[in-house]
């Protein structure tokens, strides 16, 4: 997840580096807000679903759709660590409201919600 070249030990015990990747970021590419995420899973992939869920608005709205493999989700979830933790030592604590269940609030999939288009009945799951 870093383009920085790294020794990695091989099979035989010796440090290889790892190769440089290179990352194009188009001119276009139109950045999304997001506030709320659903997380879901198979045996083979993670799915994260990154949604807007705005004040005063009647729903919510999944903005982006990203699918990786469980390994890539556990690199994932390293990276963001780290980067929360240099954040902290740079700009403070985050500090988090002191509600119980705010990641299932936020964060877990709900069955019946966006995917089969029935509107009316994820108004009734919402409430």
């Amino acid at each position: 997840m870093s383009d920085q070249q790294n020794a990695e030990p091989n099979k035989t015990g010796k440090t290889a580096p790892q190769k440089k990747i290179s990352i194009e970021l188009p001119k276009n590419l139109e950045a999304n807000y997001a506030n709320v995420a659903f997380i879901t899973h198979t045996p083979a992939e993670i799915v994260l679903d990154f949604a807007q869920y705005l004040p005063r608005m009647p729903k919510g709205q999944v903005m982006s759709r990203i699918i990786m493999s469980p390994m890539h989700a556990k690199m994932l979830q390293m990276a963001l660590a780290q980067n929360i933790g240099n954040y902290e030592r740079q700009f403070g604590e985050i500090r988090l409201p002191q509600r119980p269940n705010l990641a299932d609030e936020l964060f877990r999939y709900r069955p019946g919600q966006g995917d089969d288009g029935d509107d009316e009945e994820d108004d009734k799951n919402e409430e």
